[in-house]
């Protein structure tokens, strides 16, 4: 197969080159059309019950991930000037487009009673700008009596004010988001130069802007240094432009297949798709080192550029695809889960990381075929004094220090299963944005001022049709509310139940003493205004009424919603508050009572999707474990190269596991990917020097350590070109802005020194203390496309160059 896949490449390479030439100019035009999500993937299944619940509440109750908040804290605000330039802002604000609704200071309503029609009417505290200092101040005093507002638009304790402006869903979830954060921005940046008082901003819609705009930028940087990175590494080792240009020609080839992958599969770029270019090239680029340095040594021996690149083609073919093989199961394992992000980023890598194969496979051939042939300076890297020290050294530790490595290795091993008990899952809903960013230097103040800003929704469920306007019910939830607000992590909640208080106040003239729920004598009297309220249509103010109440309770008056907004607290203490806190409150207050209350929101679907994505990324390293076993089974057919593949590369993922302990790193999405990925690409080393070695056994009579020599000398090169490729490679990410991202970088760089330990060092040992080459039938079937000299040289695919009708020297 591989003999006439040689032949056909070399002898079509006109027609081949046109055809990948229309197909990426294809997958060029498609790649235009890609777009960016402007929302955090569904990190949970659709059919979880709380999702699905989630979604019910969503329909029943509207958004509440919708939020954008400006803050502020100066006193210099309250003073006349300023007031009016904040209510000019909200105006402007108001009528941004994509912005459904603005709630600040400036424009605060208050709930009068009318006795007139016996109904209660929202109107503005500022009916028009205040005109002099003492009026404002008059007003002020107004806007602090009202109980309804303390803690949500300002700071009883620090005095600090915010605007909340609610987005258009629409807008949020769609490329015009940009636009509309640009605009909020640019005004409020408007007002901050005006005035000298600082702005602050935070909410999910800001939170999710910020990480797309990072999220482009950084795939923009990241495929820019990563080249820069590969032109450097090709160059230092074959010392030719030819070596460095056509390589990254190849893959920068595809990266454009991979984008437009994206494009025809319905998929946009997030997170974690943007890194796949990146990933791309730094996977694409051994495959071409590796065909190089192959060409180079068949050209040295044989001084025919056609005839060598044939040999290339021949031998290592099936090498590659298995080890292209082995680094696809790495993603391939994603595609198992049904969590959307995961599943796109396996599918679109895996795809590409063989399209990487295909291309190189005929790219190669015919550009190098075409090309002058390589001089003797260009060969030098063959003989690379340094490296064939090393190797030596490795041999030498192979042959008569066995002991000495596995007891380095026994150490090593306890060392970082120790790391590894220190090793703690936590995520934030901000996790992967740099800790000194304004993203999170505004969250602190808003945490600071008000307790937070991420989202937090509780329904309680009567049971039946109207129990919400039961006394005895509400004053339930009035008693969940008292203790909701002892909480330090938590905002005041807003409730049907303020509201009902709100309206007492309002029924007793806005006096602050009346701020509470009516009793039986008052609750008539209360309802009935507000009744009444919801049919008036007086500027408004009944359909504002009736938005409010509809806010708070569904259509039926069954079910309640208590919203809060919470600090990013991380998971683990979220769990803590959550299940040791809150829960056995609403047990003891609703226990007996038939009503029903549930916890849900934005934060909670986040924070237990996290959660299960670890969980589902930890089964999909079990399946990968499984996948490159099966490979290598198939492979060598042999359950003793199953155990000298899989071992090394677990003692690989437990060191990297070790690290993560020991420098704190967390467990959260992000770096558990970093598992899954690591095996694939370390499962190419183990799966290549055991071929190596293998097929040396066969020609050096089944003497190990001789064949272990051979291995180490001959394949060690390409494997140590291979791992400084991609340590230089992935060490790009490590300047990333997103936590995540920089430990996916920092870990997987970390991997790959350790592999060439695990790989050249401890799977020979193995090798030595365990093969014995006579008690064991050798398949040569199945290793016969590694050899190098196995072949004679008239078997070279029954090599008639005449058949090809090529005449190499001219073609160059």
């Amino acid at each position: 197969m591989w003999s006439n896949l040689a032949l056909f490449v070399i002898k079509n390479r006109r027609i081949l080159i046109l055809l990948l030439s229309a197909l990426t100019v294809f997958m060029g035009w498609q790649a235009r059309k890609v777009e960016m999500t402007y929302d955090f993937a569904q990190v949970v299944s659709p059919d979880d019950p709380d999702m699905v619940y989630f979604q019910q509440f969503k329909r029943t109750f509207g958004e509440d991930g919708n939020v954008f908040v400006l803050g502020m804290q100066d006193s210099s605000v309250y003073k006349l000037g300023n007031f009016n330039e904040l209510r000019s802002l909200t105006d402007t604000l108001g009528k941004v487009e994509g912005v459904s609704g603005v709630l600040s200071v400036t424009r605060l309503p208050r709930l009068e009673k009318d006795t007139a029609t016996n109904t209660f009417r929202a109107l503005p505290i500022f009916r028009r700008a205040p005109q002099t200092q003492v009026e404002l101040d008059s007003l002020m005093r107004v806007v602090n009596a009202q109980e309804f507002y303390k803690g949500q638009l300002i700071s009883p304790t620090t005095g600090a004010t915010l605007l909340a402006l609610t987005l258009d869903p629409k807008y949020l979830n769609s490329s015009r988001r940009e636009g509309v954060m640009k605009q909020i921005l640019g005004h409020a940046d408007r007002f901050q130069a005006k005035t000298n008082i600082r702005m602050h901003y935070a909410g999910l819609p800001y939170v999710r802007s910020t990480m797309t705009t990072k999220v482009a930028a950084e795939m923009k940087l990241f495929v820019g240094l990563t080249i820069a990175m590969m032109a450097v590494t090709l160059f230092m080792f074959f010392r030719t432009w030819s070596a460095v240009l056509f390589p990254l020609l190849i893959v920068l080839v595809v990266v454009v297949w991979c984008v437009g992958t994206m494009v025809l599969m319905g998929y946009k770029i997030n997170l974690l798709t943007g890194l796949i270019p990146s990933i791309i090239i730094v996977i694409g680029i051994p495959n071409c080192t590796y065909l190089l340095s192959r060409y180079h040594y068949d050209y040295r021996k044989s001084g025919n550029q056609v005839l060598a690149m044939a040999r290339v083609v021949r031998k290592i073919g099936l090498v590659t695809l298995m080890n292209n093989t082995t680094t696809a199961i790495g993603f391939v394992v994603f595609c198992f889960t049904n969590i959307a992000i995961l599943y796109q980023f396996g599918a679109v890598a895996t795809i590409n990381i063989f399209v990487a194969f295909a291309v190189s496979f005929i790219m190669m051939p015919i550009v190098f075929t075409y090309l002058p042939p390589p001089t003797p300076k260009q060969l030098q890297h063959l003989e690379a004094k340094p490296l064939t020290k090393l190797l030596e050294f490795f041999d030498y530790l192979v042959l008569e220090r066995r002991q000495t490595v596995y007891i380095a290795a026994g150490v090593l091993i306890v060392l970082a299963s120790f790391g590894v008990s220190k090793v703690r899952s936590v995520s934030y809903m901000v996790d992967d944005l740099p800790k000194d960013s304004s993203v999170n230097s505004d969250l602190k103040f808003f945490e600071q001022h008000f307790n937070g800003v991420m989202p937090l929704e509780m329904v309680v469920d009567t049971g039946k049709k109207k129990g919400i306007l039961k006394l005895k019910n509400l004053e339930k939830i009035d008693r969940l509310e008292k203790f909701l607000r002892t909480q330090p992590e938590l905002t005041t909640p807003v409730s049907i139940v303020t509201f009902l208080k709100a309206s007492t106040q309002a029924f007793y003239n806005g006096n602050p003493d009346y701020y509470r729920l009516p009793d039986n004598s008052e609750k008539n009297f209360v309802l009935s205004y507000l009744a009444r309220s919801q049919s008036a249509n007086e500027g408004g103010s009944g359909q504002m009424m009736q938005k409010l109440l509809r806010s708070f309770t569904d259509s039926t008056g069954q079910r309640a919603r208590i919203s809060l907004k919470i600090a990013d607290i991380g998971s683990h203490n979220l769990d803590t508050l959550l299940a040791r806190k809150i829960q056995p409150e609403i047990k003891q207050i609703f226990n007996g009572t038939g009503m029903d209350v549930r916890l849900t929101g934005t934060t909670i679907l986040f924070t237990k999707g996290n959660e299960y994505l670890i969980g589902m990324l930890k089964e999909s390293l079990l399946i990968a474990f499984g996948l490159v076993g099966l490979v290598v089974l198939l492979l060598f057919r042999s359950i003793r190269a199953v155990f000298f593949t899989l071992l090394p590369n677990l003692f690989t993922l437990l060191l990297t596991g070790g690290i993560m302990g020991y420098f704190g790193i967390p467990l959260k999405p992000s770096t558990a990917l970093i598992f899954s990925i690591a095996l694939g690409i370390d499962g190419d080393n183990s799966i290549h020097l055991l071929a190596k070695f293998r097929q040396e056994m066969a020609i050096n009579g089944q003497r190990v350590q001789a064949a272990i020599s051979t291995t180490l000398s001959e394949a060690g090169t390409s494997m140590i070109y291979t791992s400084i490729v991609l340590f230089l490679g992935f060490s790009v990410f490590a300047f990333s802005e997103f936590g995540g991202t920089k430990a996916l970088g920092l870990l997987m760089s970390a991997s790959l020194l350790i592999t060439n330990f695990s790989n050249l060092i401890l799977l020979p040992a193995l090798l030595v203390t365990f093969e014995h080459g006579k008690d064991e039938i050798i398949d040569q079937s199945s290793i016969r496309h590694y050899d190098d000299e196995y072949h004679e040289e008239d078997d070279d695919f029954e090599l008639n160059l005449n058949r090809m009708q090529v005449q190499p020297k001219q073609d160059s």
